[in-house]
């Protein structure tokens, strides 16, 4: 990509000014909005280490890596769409959702989801529900000393 080159995540921004500096590790998101951006632009780009290391810690080691990267590479990725969220869910949870539209074998299709975010140490991560999480009893994986269905287990019910 060049600098001009328009952001992957329809910001309307270019890439070097929109999503280049959390990929190479400039900057970070300061909004789960900007991670989720962010994220779907490391889809397109193939960015598979980038897309791991901005889900929860606690989570990063469940990630089937390959699996990521083959998504990534096989699907054509078509847009990405956000659509109306509340701004925050909590003081350190946000919920955004979207759209990406992406062919896949010549067939275009539709990934719709509300996702969850929490923010740890600074940073906002996403939550991945495909990988095992805490039982609803279990200390929260975000270091928060809750429970976990009091904390980022309120969004999985």
């Amino acid at each position: 990509m060049t600098p001009t080159t328009a952001c992957p995540c329809q910001s309307g921004h270019a890439y070097a000014d929109c999503c280049a500096p959390f990929h190479n590790g400039s900057n970070r998101p300061l909004s789960a909005e900007q991670l989720m951006r962010s994220r779907y632009c490391a889809y397109v780009l193939h960015h598979t280490d980038y897309i791991i290391a901005t889900t929860v810690p606690a989570q990063q080691a469940l990630l089937n890596r390959a699996a990521i990267r083959q998504w990534s590479e096989s699907a054509e990725w078509l847009g990405l769409e956000i659509l109306p969220h509340p701004p925050a869910a909590s003081k350190n949870h946000a919920l955004v959702e979207f759209e990406a539209r992406f062919a896949d074998a010549g067939t275009i299709q539709s990934h719709h989801e509300l996702s969850a975010f929490v923010h740890i140490g600074g940073r906002w991560y996403f939550i991945d529900p495909t990988v095992p999480l805490p039982g609803m009893k279990q200390l929260c994986f975000c270091g928060s000393g809750k429970k976990f269905k009091a904390c980022c287990g309120q969004f999985f019910r």
